[in-house]
């Protein structure tokens, strides 16, 4: 993610901020400049006068909206269909955590220039449930025809390592989930019968029956080797998880590479190998070629990956990428730098 600043003194201000630590300026997120300012400086006279998102009063968004705008959500917030009670304090804290993860979703979204619009205005669109796990629908966090569910028990993180041993993964977080689930929305997106067949090449037929092909996973677990061609056990499940799973992990590469640009993070040397270019991280979002991405995310993730186990800690990228899944990913990054593969929204 980029680093951003307060327009009034300059200090760094994180993407969760609503106020600069350092001058007490109150700051909102902009996204269509992307980037903080200061409500206040829009006087009346102005033509960009801006107001926060009616969540602001919630305190899970900083998004600012025009003060001529007839909606009062954000662009993340619009995307909201079911969220808690606010007057359930445990669960009202629990949305505050996914809406931490959603927003940074919908900001990558935007890099990627994909189409984002609401279920609630398009057919076609996204709505997310953030739903009890004892929710009337029995929903579990999962995709449906763009409707998006996230159970408000992943934002307790003991309750999330607990399933994340007991499935035996080696990694599960908020922001994996969104990324994971949004994937099956763009999946719908972006393909048709008139692309799918680059798709099945690479990832399986997706009219293998879907339930069926889980039971079997669920059942008699990955097969052996599973690493040599997915990114995780679960991606062998069935064409659309190994879609789904590789998906998010392009969005990580991709938001991992730009905060490490942003910083003006650089190596003198090459902690993985002379082969790879050890100089300064570009910008993901501005480069055409997906070897040079992955070339740079392998130097990071490897140099990350010692840095946490200097402090005990576990991988910030507990991956391995094969040469297959090397493929999926630059599939991936190909099919959105070609923009005629997006159907419209």
């Amino acid at each position: 993610m980029k680093i951003f600043n307060c327009p009034n003194c300059n200090v760094t201000v994180y993407f969760e901020n609503s106020k600069c630590i350092n001058c007490n300026y109150a700051l909102g997120y902009n996204w269509y400049s992307d980037s903080f300012v200061i409500p206040q400086s829009f006087n009346s006279q102005s033509n960009n006068q801006l107001k926060f998102c009616k969540n602001f009063e919630h305190s899970v968004c900083n998004w600012l909206i025009p003060q001529s705008s007839q909606d009062l959500f954000c662009k993340a917030c619009m995307l909201n269909r079911k969220v808690p009670n606010v007057a359930d304090v445990d669960n009202y804290k629990k949305w505050q955590k996914l809406e931490i993860a959603k927003h940074r979703l919908i900001y990558q979204l935007i890099k990627l220039k994909l189409p984002i619009a609401s279920k609630l205005t398009s057919d076609t669109g996204i709505a997310f449930d953030f739903l009890s796990a004892n929710n009337k629908e029995n929903k579990l966090t999962g995709h449906s025809d763009g409707v998006i569910t996230i159970l408000l028990s992943e934002a307790d993180s003991v309750h999330r390592e607990q399933l994340k041993a007991q499935m035996g993964e080696c990694y599960r977080t908020l922001l994996g989930h969104f990324r994971h689930e949004i994937g099956h929305y763009y999946w719908l997106q972006l393909f048709d019968e008139s692309n799918i067949i680059d798709f099945r090449n690479l990832f399986g037929d997706e009219r293998q029956d879907y339930g069926v092909a889980l039971d079997n996973y669920y059942k008699n677990g990955a097969p052996q080797n599973w690493n040599l061609n997915f990114i995780s056990k679960y991606a062998s499940a069935h064409s659309w998880e190994d879609w789904a799973e590789t998906w998010a992990h392009y969005l990580h590469i991709m938001d991992t590479l730009e905060t490490a640009h942003a910083l003006g993070i650089s190596f003198k040397c090459n902690p993985i190998s002379s082969d790879v270019n050890a100089r300064g991280f570009i910008n993901p979002y501005l480069e055409t070629d997906f070897k040079v991405i992955f070339d740079a995310s392998i130097v990071l993730t490897s140099a990350g990956n010692s840095i946490n186990r200097s402090m005990g800690l576990p991988d910030i990228y507990p991956f391995v990428i094969p040469s297959s899944v090397y493929e999926k990913l630059k599939f991936i990054h190909d099919v959105l730098q070609n923009r005629s593969y997006h159907l419209a929204n």
